[in-house]
């Protein structure tokens, strides 16, 4: 028998081997194709595993936005990319060298409203490792 694949490690070229692993001469997508094609449910479960990891890596990205109410004060408004709640969520108010100004927590409307210092601030929203903004005063609407 003639065999179009390259084997891979020990693999052999058997047809009546499903779960050999093959890569084509002139294409390596033929031979995910024949793999596919050999089995159906290990596709399907493949790309449902792919679907979950990519929708999650998308699925909660954090939004904050901060305005001058031209009062004296500034409000804050947080939330994540999914719709849900930004309730309870770390806010700190930093100076112009780092320090905690003030530090609270979004209440349950996810707002956090704070006095307007004077000079130079940042707002830092924290909602845990890889979920932090940061809005420096100048960037905040009035």
């Amino acid at each position: 028998m003639t065999c179009p694949f390259v084997t891979v490690g020990l693999a052999r070229c058997d047809p009546r081997v499903p779960e050999q692993a093959l890569v084509s001469q002139s294409d390596p997508s033929i031979a995910i194709v024949r793999r596919i094609a050999l089995h159906p449910l290990r596709s399907i479960l493949f790309g449902a595993a792919a679907l979950v990891w990519c929708s999650s890596a998308f699925a909660h990205t954090p939004l904050c936005a901060c305005y001058d109410n031209g009062d004296g004060t500034v409000l804050c408004e947080g939330g994540f990319s999914d719709g849900s709640s930004a309730a309870g969520v770390t806010v700190r108010l930093l100076d112009a060298e780092g320090g905690v100004v003030l530090e609270g927590q979004m209440n349950e409307n996810s707002e956090f409203e704070f006095e307007k210092p004077d000079g130079a601030y940042r707002v830092v929203f924290d909602a845990g490792p890889g979920h932090l903004i940061e809005i420096a005063s100048q960037a905040i609407f009035q």
